[in-house]
């Protein structure tokens, strides 16, 4: 009897203190009402599925990718009893009614809520005092319907159309802090443009090279307070010099383009950054640019070596693509409004899944992304399995279980990248070819 209480006080103390579903652990019901409300969504009158209970099912759904989407309303158990009290399944055509009547708006409003919550209680990796956060785009194929042909194809010869996003993400979790998405037919630097003023304060993001741009940069710095930005520069790259702080470091002067110059007036003929050169294996020299001018403040060492870490966003999307959405090529959604709530929905249940990294990660006392995306992503959908379906009496033993095997989840660190010269790798065959070899034989 006395281990029957104990175990029963140990059930008391977890739920009291924790929740067994990581979404209405790091998202209250309070945020998803607001989202509904704000956006002017909310059910007026009593429904067996309200729109809050839709956006439950929209994060379900960016988690529980192989699920259909009665199941996941099923497992999360979404819908309220009828008028008399009784529990019959929803038809799938009135859970996708209720879907599509929720709209996109507030899973967006909810995205920006979060991020602007879990961003004040995140750890940064830091270099110089800065917030180190990455920006670069990537796309999504939706299937080839007459709504989705407006997001354009990302290629003359693509069979399916795409959706271009641009995200801004922490280096050190991957969590998104804020994001753009629609047509191919809009640039990254347009996409960029909206997430100016969504950097934290006193941070320097890292862009791709593709996103080069004068009005971009010096907005993007004038978006917050000490907001600095650092870019590749591309091979042909024009400047010139105006002070030297050594062989390979720089403060230059760009010209800008006529065409920036008639759009945006503001800007002038030139613009100002700080030039540092790295000479590659080959002896080629490559580099970067970046606001941070002062070599006093900002160390050239630091920078070089956050230089590298422009690549931990390509990580991040290749996380979520081949492990939460299960490799599968194409969104769900048919309609182009379906796949921006979708996206929000997905990118959500993502920064839900680095939450979880990331606490765990500080149990055992290691960087968050040492602990395994996958293997996180598995427990997390687990818990929708034994906490709806598993006996009171058996959750401290399966919490017990999976804090022993947290260690399990730690990845051995990673090693350093070596600057070396980026090269395309050789495209494989698809079909088998015969041997060009003369003295081959025929068999």
């Amino acid at each position: 009897m006395s281990e029957f209480s104990k175990e029963l006080q140990i059930t008391a103390e977890f739920c009291q203190e924790h929740h067994l579903n990581a979404f209405a652990k790091h998202i209250p019901l309070a945020w998803v009402e607001e989202a509904v409300k704000q956006t002017g969504r909310a059910s007026v009158r009593k429904r067996r599925f309200p729109a809050e209970q839709a956006v439950w099912l929209v994060l379900g759904i960016g988690l529980l990718r192989d699920r259909s989407i009665q199941t996941v309303c099923d497992r999360l158990e979404l819908a309220f009893p009828d008028a008399k009290g009784e529990l019959p399944p929803l038809a799938t055509s009135r859970i996708i009614k209720g879907k599509e009547k929720l709209g996109f708006e507030p899973m967006r409003y909810l995205f920006k809520l979060t991020t602007a919550q879990w961003d004040k209680q995140s750890e940064f990796a830091q270099c110089c005092g800065l917030k180190l956060m990455s920006v670069d785009g990537t796309y999504f194929k939706t299937h080839d319907t007459e709504s989705n042909r407006t997001f354009g194809y990302a290629q003359k010869s693509a069979s399916f159309p795409s959706v271009l996003a641009v995200t801004l993400m922490s280096t050190k979790t991957h969590l998104v802090a804020d994001a753009a998405f629609g047509p191919v037919t809009e640039s990254e630097i347009s996409y960029a443009q909206q997430l100016v003023g969504s950097a934290p304060e006193n941070s320097l993001t890292l862009f791709d090279r593709g996103f080069m741009s004068a009005e971009l940069f010096s907005s993007w710095q004038g978006g917050g307070e000490n907001t600095h930005w650092l870019t590749p520069i591309k091979s042909k790259f024009r400047y010139n010099i105006l002070a030297s702080y050594s062989d390979y470091e720089h403060l230059i002067e760009m010209p800008v383009s006529p065409q920036a110059q008639a759009q945006y007036p503001h800007l002038g003929k030139t613009w100002k950054a700080r030039l540092v050169l790295i000479p590659s294996p080959k002896g080629e020299i490559k580099g970067f640019i970046t606001s941070c001018l002062c070599p006093e403040t900002y160390a050239l060492k630091e920078l070089v070596d956050v230089y590298w870490q422009r690549w931990e966003i390509e990580r991040g999307y290749g996380e979520l693509k081949q492990y939460q959405l299960v490799n599968k090529p194409l969104l769900r959604s048919l309609k182009s409004d379906g796949i921006y709530q979708e996206l929000w929905g997905i990118l959500t249940s993502c920064n839900i899944i680095r939450l979880e990294m990331a606490e765990m990660a500080k149990q055992h006392q290691v960087e968050p992304l040492r602990i395994s995306f996958v293997n996180a992503l598995y427990l997390i959908q687990d818990e929708f399995i034994w906490s709806d379906t598993g006996a009171p009496g058996a959750i401290p033993k399966a919490l017990k279980t999976l804090r022993d095997n947290g260690k399990r989840l730690i990845l051995p660190e990673k090693r350093k990248r070596q600057p070396y010269p980026r090269a395309v790798l050789k495209k494989a065959a698809k079909y088998p070819s015969r041997s060009r070899d003369k003295n081959a034989t025929r068999s």
